[in-house]
């Protein structure tokens, strides 16, 4: 049976399968400050047979006024789009960007809501591929279509509601993966309201990595995430962010350090505050 990637592959690894037809590679860079940039990064140059992933045009749904930024996609929607980039039953799945896995989380995390494990996020990224001084391609690729059929997992997301239900109680231990700054209310240069959810700590996802770009190993990892987990159930906390997006990093952190079952609180910050009648905190 060949060996099963569910969080990292190194590009040593990723090189020796180039053309192997059972793994698949998604190039996911992105700029939220300039939605274009990635895609024409990728026809620069990509990991060779590399096809390129949007997030907003094919890992998100419409934004709605009560939604965030970054909804959910339609989960049968998204598993076709998949299943025409050529996933299936039994397909490795390798995701890749520019930033430190930011968003190349989006794909390994969406993959297993949809119930499939055989995905992994290239560790260091582009620029680990640049400094092995492998092979770059910019050839758009066209991908051989396959049948995904998705088995979705409600229980892996955290709704509003849920959070909702739960303020002043300690049913949900909420790690919000933005920077202090942001967390505490100082500076926030996306969305309208400042500050976090009341109750929830602050683990920045850059945390997550080395100074090579790279995640820590499993025991870092750990020593990281147990003092805020205390000895509490893994599968009792959720992570959040922005837009749902890189707040699956720390879930994929948590994964490597062996603290599984994390949920997605996929709304975020920018969904929490859609309604000024829910409690804002602000510090920490």
């Amino acid at each position: 049976m060949p060996q099963v990637y569910d969080t990292l592959v190194d590009a040593a690894t990723l090189s020796g399968h180039l053309d192997d037809p059972a793994w698949v590679v998604f190039d996911c860079r992105f700029d939220l400050a300039d939605t274009g940039k990635g895609r024409r990064s990728y026809g620069e140059g990509h990991v060779p047979g590399a096809v390129y992933a949007h997030l907003d045009e094919d890992l998100s749904g419409p934004i709605t006024p009560r939604s965030g930024r970054h909804p959910l996609p339609d989960p049968e929607g998204v598993a076709a789009w998949f299943g025409r980039q050529g996933v299936a039953s039994g397909k490795q799945v390798v995701a890749y960007d520019d930033s430190g896995g930011n968003m190349a989380v989006r794909v390994w995390w969406l993959l297993r809501w949809l119930g499939h494990r055989q995905a992994a996020v290239l560790d260091g990224g582009w620029q680990a591929w640049q400094q092995a001084g492998l092979p770059v391609d910019s050839t758009i690729c066209a991908p051989q279509p396959a049948a995904f059929t998705a088995s979705t997992n409600p229980a892996m997301v955290l709704t509003t509601d849920d959070i909702l239900a739960s303020l002043g109680t300690t049913r949900w231990l909420l790690i919000d993966a933005r920077t202090a700054e942001r967390f505490r209310g100082e500076v926030e240069p996306i969305d309208p309201v400042a500050g976090h959810i009341p109750g929830a700590v602050n683990l920045p996802l850059q945390r997550n990595l080395g100074s090579d770009g790279r995640f820590l190993s499993p025991g870092e990892l750990r020593a990281l995430y147990a003092p805020l987990l205390a000895g509490r159930d893994p599968a009792t906390t959720a992570c959040l962010c922005g837009s749902g997006v890189t707040a699956c990093h720390d879930l994929l952190a948590m994964e490597i350090a062996g603290m599984r079952g994390g949920r997605l609180y996929a709304g975020s910050w920018s969904e929490w505050i859609r309604d000024p009648a829910r409690p804002v905190a602000t510090g920490q």
